[in-house]
């Protein structure tokens, strides 16, 4: 068992906890290969049949990426980077079993994202949500994307560009959130949903999402594609660098005062 993933089955249903809460469960490399792996044990556990994602503590789902990790990539290792997302996303879409994310405070950037790649998402009335990855002098490709196929051009390129985040309210007026109960309700309802999914036909389920995977495809893979070559691009001009530092020493100086 790995320290940053938590891994729980309860009857059918798997449950999946980020375990960084330290950190608003943000993840660097080691985090997200143990996320690949949890992933797959539920996958290959014939006893599970959904799948609950949620972050541990009550401040955050997944504060996105960590900048402590990505403030000291290179071009080569910002190529790499976009690669390590794939395997994760690759993992989530190639799934066959239905995927709920208990949302549970803040889910921004890289865990907006995957949170996206879930089937469905329970949240409370404290959530936030969005993709503020150009605060940090991070651009986007895989997150326009999925946002895309979500929600819209229109709202992607406000979200995107602006960096805003959305409160629960505006999250579930545009289909983001499916349902919002109390935040002490929020495992409860999505243990029930989840129990209910997993009473479905599993066959119809494993065929289901992988038709939604392949009409997204094209997409996905173009995505990764201008990922590699814009984070290369991006990291060359030294600017993520300089905007994580400075983005990094602005909320340190918030934590003092």
């Amino acid at each position: 068992m790995g320290q940053f993933i938590l891994r729980e089955v309860r009857g059918k249903v798997g449950v999946i906890t980020l375990n960084r809460p330290e950190v608003l469960n943000a993840w660097h490399g080691p985090m997200r290969a143990e996320l690949i792996e949890a992933f797959s044990e539920m996958e290959a556990n014939e006893a599970v049949r959904a799948v609950i994602l949620t972050g541990a503590g009550e401040r955050a789902f997944g504060a996105g990426q960590d900048l402590n990790e990505t403030k000291q990539f290179d071009p080569d290792r910002a190529e790499l980077w976009i690669g390590e997302w794939e395997a994760l996303y690759d993992r989530m879409r190639s799934l066959s079993k239905p995927i709920v994310a208990a949302l549970n405070g803040v889910a921004a950037g890289s865990a907006f994202q995957v949170s996206l790649l879930c089937d469905f998402r329970i949240g409370h009335p404290g959530v936030t949500m969005g993709q503020p990855e150009i605060n940090s002098g991070i651009a986007s490709t895989t997150g326009p994307w999925i946002m895309r196929e979500i929600i819209g051009l229109a709202r992607t390129i406000d979200l995107t560009l602006s960096g805003r985040m959305m409160d629960a309210d505006e999250c579930y007026r545009i289909g983001v959130i499916n349902r919002i109960v109390p935040q002490s309700e929020v495992m409860a309802e999505s243990l029930k949903l989840a129990g209910e999914l997993a009473e479905k036909p599993p066959v119809a389920m494993r065929l289901n999402r992988a038709r939604f995977r392949e009409v997204t495809e094209p997409g996905f893979r173009d995505c990764l594609a201008a990922g590699a070559r814009n984070q290369r691009i991006a990291y060359e001009t030294g600017e993520p660098a300089r905007m994580m530092e400075q983005f990094l020493a602005t909320r340190a100086a918030r934590k003092k005062s």
